[in-house]
């Protein structure tokens, strides 16, 4: 971090990235704001950061229906990625030291990620890369997702299962064995204890034993009230087995906002809305767009300057 006088100065950083869809029909695109931040300062900015949007303006010469989404902001979301990320770097960390090979680590080693299986099949390569003035296509560096390493997996020759398998990973959605990715919140979700049973143990509270509550039985309303106090709402108010973002609740990315771009009259004229700014975990950003007529779609994120190497955001461990 640069500084002066002792106090820590703003680096310069891009504000505005500009992306263009590669197409006119309209379908669903992806957008990584680090790997973007990382091509246009020519510096590398980490996947693992929560990354602060101020807004995002869309236009298109077509009316068209555009849809935004992002991943889960919730505390589901945060301890899923960060029990993945310690375990992905707890796996390298002890096979390069039981290797003698800590020097040779990659120089750019990132835990990167992928939004949902749609996103895996797609690969980084269809992520949206950001523009200039003049439309220029930039030239890119390496963005390759993380792989875990799973012991024995598949068989060898002789039909034992002593092979290890290699697996990407997806933020949301399913967790389908023998898949080429494997789900962070639903991998969550399978290594957690539940918080209770389906039928809470508790003390007898009406039993002989138990004074305290003795102590205000002085009519026969008593049983009444104790199974108000302890009958009712005494189960979660959640599904237990299913976390939102895993294969069985709520397993898409989280909505974040819904535009309508109207054509205004003349051949020059452009459809213009602005989708709200927010929060963005990893940098990953999902949005469809759906015109009316042939036409692609150009869009500007807006960041927001910060002491992050020029923005504000945070470390995804600190979510």
């Amino acid at each position: 971090m640069a500084r002066k006088n002792g106090r820590r100065n703003m680096e310069p950083a891009t504000m505005t990235l500009t992306f263009a869809t590669p197409d006119t029909v309209g379908g669903s695109y992806y957008i990584d704001l680090s790997q973007a931040a990382s091509i246009v300062n020519r510096r590398f900015y980490r996947q693992g950061i929560n990354w602060a949007v101020g807004s995002i303006k869309v236009f298109s010469p077509s009316s068209g229906a555009v849809g935004w989404a992002k991943l889960p902001n919730t505390w589901v979301m945060s301890n899923a990625w960060r029990k993945a990320f310690e375990a992905w770097r707890s796996q390298q960390n002890k096979a390069l030291e039981e290797g003698g090979a800590e020097s040779m680590k990659a120089a750019f080693n990132d835990f990167k990620v992928y939004m949902d299986t749609d996103h895996v099949a797609a690969t980084f390569g269809a992520n949206l890369l950001p523009t200039d003035f003049l439309a220029s296509t930039p030239l890119v560096g390496a963005w390759e997702p993380s792989k875990i390493v799973l012991p024995n997996v598949n068989p060898d020759g002789t039909g034992s299962n002593v092979e290890p398998a290699q697996r990407f990973l997806h933020v949301v959605g399913t967790n389908v064995n023998g898949a080429s990715s494997r789900g962070i919140i639903e991998g969550y979700a399978d290594s957690r204890s539940v918080p209770q049973s389906p039928d809470p143990v508790g003390p007898d509270i009406g039993g002989t034993d138990n004074w305290l509550a003795r102590m205000f039985d002085v009519g026969s309303d008593m049983e009444e009230v104790l199974d108000n106090a302890t009958l009712r709402n005494d189960t979660l108010p959640y599904n237990q087995d299913n976390y939102p973002g895993g294969e069985g609740q709520l397993s898409g990315l989280e909505y974040h906002d819904v535009a309508q771009l109207v054509s205004y009259s003349g051949t020059n004229n452009v459809g213009t809305q602005t989708i709200k700014g927010g929060n963005f975990p990893c940098g990953l950003m999902k949005f469809t767009w759906t015109p009316e007529s042939s036409a692609n779609l150009v869009v500007q994120v807006n960041l927001i300057p910060g002491h992050h190497r020029g923005y504000l955001c945070e470390p995804m461990t600190e979510m």
